[in-house]
């Protein structure tokens, strides 16, 4: 998820992650479908992610980067 997301985020409508011939419309229900796996993976407490010290950083980082891209192109 976080590689697909950087990755549409970086090349739009050419990221391998999207279909040809894909809308905008589509291409941000990609990014949110993998916008909210990645919180719901990270909200886990069994096992518990939640409350882990891991860095997560490169998670919460394609969090932010998915929901700026969905709000740039609405």
């Amino acid at each position: 998820s976080v590689t697909l997301i950087n990755d549409i985020n970086s090349n739009g409508s050419d990221s391998v992650h999207v279909p040809m011939d894909e809308d905008q419309a589509g291409i941000n229900a990609i990014v949110q479908r993998n916008v909210d796996h990645l919180e719901t993976i990270l909200a886990y407490t069994d096992p518990d992610v939640a409350g882990s010290s891991d860095d997560k950083s490169s998670y919460t980082s394609a969090i932010t980067t998915g929901k700026a891209y969905i709000s740039a192109n609405s």
